[in-house]
């Protein structure tokens, strides 16, 4: 429960700002470039940060580590609620990016170290609940504050809340294997980077955030400005989406549970599901741009339902592959792949926006990018299941 928290508390305050984007540009004079620039910063040390992240989460554990990015990024949180331009925004981004590169080789390192195999669909599920849910608390609750309050009281109250969650973490047992106690527990980085399927799953990884990152970021600007929604209407739309999506992850979880109770094979129920995320998402993406408003919003409810079918999928791949001594590292390196297009997605949009004044552009190419994650997910991924790390050893 508190891993789920801590994912859902990391998703609002990193969705924080794109929820302020009209309030900021207008107080502090930005423009689409800049905001778009700020969107994308959080993710240089977010994927700068994130190998680093997985390695010492394998060396001196997953629950420190965790903690003091928690604490990291919750400041950063804090502090953006008193910035006064663009240049100390774009610091406390950077910050915020570096705390929350912890979150999920940890995340991933705990799971795997706790969750039998079977149970790993739905210890992702749930935990998915938590990130996919986060930006429609972060969108219904940041907006009515910031509506009542301005958006710098936003930042100041997530900020804030968040830090009370490292207390229970910190006194809670948790026992995991370290690479410091036994430097022979896991595969070599050697081992681990010549992988297939760690390559395979960064692409997928990459595809999937780039459209993911995309709405993320630009959605809320897309509805106010395009569609002419009001803050309020697109607070309601956007956090409908988003339940929609938690909804999915936590079914997909107990689905691909009770699909391996039966002994059936996980590759074949995880890899159908990303192939239906991403051929949902190309569909959607041209749909919510070329469609009348209704329909437009059917597809981004059904686009959010299916990324979350696919979701747990993302992380337990890698945990059944990878295993306990390895995850928190492949989860780095692909979490660091993946999350490029945290960097991509935000700025190629305000870069478009800025150059033409219309979304059509941004949303083609979020569509078109999801052929790298059928690319990525189904074609090159071999099957889903243990890597044997000692076989590798003996045969090098």
């Amino acid at each position: 429960m508190l891993l789920t928290l801590a994912l859902l508390i990391s998703y609002i305050d990193r969705g924080n700002l794109p929820n302020a984007t009209a309030l900021i540009s207008l107080q502090l004079g930005l423009s689409a470039k800049q905001m778009g620039l700020l969107f994308s910063s959080f993710y240089f040390t977010y994927v700068l940060a994130m190998i680093p992240a997985g390695y010492l989460a394998e060396r001196y554990g997953a629950k420190i580590i965790l903690a003091t990015g928690f604490a990291l990024w919750s400041i950063a949180t804090l502090l953006t609620g008193v910035c006064s331009g663009f240049a100390t925004l774009l610091l406390c981004r950077l910050l915020l990016g570096i705390g929350e590169s912890t979150t999920f080789p940890c995340m991933s390192k705990l799971l795997a170290s706790t969750s039998p195999p079977e149970q790993l669909g739905r210890a992702n599920g749930i935990t998915s609940v938590g990130y996919l849910l986060g930006p429609a608390v972060g969108t219904f609750l940041g907006v009515a504050v910031m509506v009542r309050y301005g958006w710098r009281s936003s930042f100041l109250f997530f900020g804030g809340m968040a830090l009370l969650w490292i207390w229970p973490w910190l006194r809670r047992t948790v026992r995991e294997p370290r690479l410091s106690q036994s430097p022979q527990a896991g595969p070599s980085w050697r081992q681990l980077l010549r992988q297939r399927g760690l390559w395979a799953a960064s692409l997928g990884h990459f595809a999937g955030n780039y459209t993911f990152y995309f709405v993320l970021n630009w959605l809320p600007d897309y509805l106010d400005k395009t569609r002419g929604l009001s803050l309020s209407s697109m607070s309601i739309v956007t956090g409908v989406a988003y339940l929609l999506n938690a909804v999915g992850a936590y079914s997909a979880g107990v689905l691909v549970d009770r699909w391996s109770q039966r002994n059936r094979s996980v590759s074949v129920i995880y890899k159908s599901l990303m192939a239906l995320n991403h051929v949902a998402a190309l569909g959607c993406m041209l749909g919510l741009y070329a469609l009348p408003l209704r329909p437009a919003i059917a597809c981004l409810f059904v686009y959010q339902l299916i990324v979350g079918l696919a979701s747990p999928g993302c992380f337990a791949i890698p945990q059944v592959m990878a295993g306990p001594a390895g995850t928190a590292r492949w989860v780095g390196v692909q979490n660091m792949f993946g999350n490029v297009a945290g960097i991509l997605a935000p700025s190629i949009t305000g870069y478009l926006l800025g150059s033409s004044g219309s979304f059509g552009h941004a949303f083609l190419i979020a569509g078109l990018v999801n052929i790298l994650g059928i690319l990525g997910w189904i074609i090159l991924l071999p099957r889903v299941e243990p890597v044997r790390w000692s076989l590798i050893a003996a045969v090098h």
